[in-house]
């Protein structure tokens, strides 16, 4: 699952690119592909880290709207991503970053 989210991640990449609406939403995902990133934004709490957090957070409490991300979750969780939540996206921006996520799952932007 992780694999094909990282793998859809870079093709919807390619298709959207700055300052498209589109890739915006998308921003925090590139911490879930780079953990390096990852590592170094959670260091220094910035903001794209927690905007993720958020998102993930956001996830949580959607499974059961969502139940493909129950697995994604447990996936990052392992990695050391961790819902979290921390305020700063607002409820409209993480709907539409969960749905984006579920989409790479049903293979929307797999090639």
């Amino acid at each position: 699952m992780y694999r094909i989210f990282c793998e859809s991640y870079e093709n919807y990449k390619k298709n959207y690119a700055a300052p498209d609406v589109r890739a915006s939403i998308a921003e925090p995902f590139e911490l879930i592909v780079n953990t390096d990133k990852f590592e170094t934004a959670r260091e220094k709490e910035a903001l794209e880290y927690k905007k993720l957090c958020d998102m993930l957070h956001y996830a949580s409490r959607n499974t059961d709207r969502y139940p493909q991300l129950k697995a994604f979750l447990w996936t990052l969780s392992s990695r050391g991503m961790l819902p979290q939540f921390f305020g700063v996206s607002d409820d409209g921006v993480l709907e539409e970053q969960v749905k984006l996520a579920v989409s790479f799952f049903k293979l929307a932007y797999w090639e």
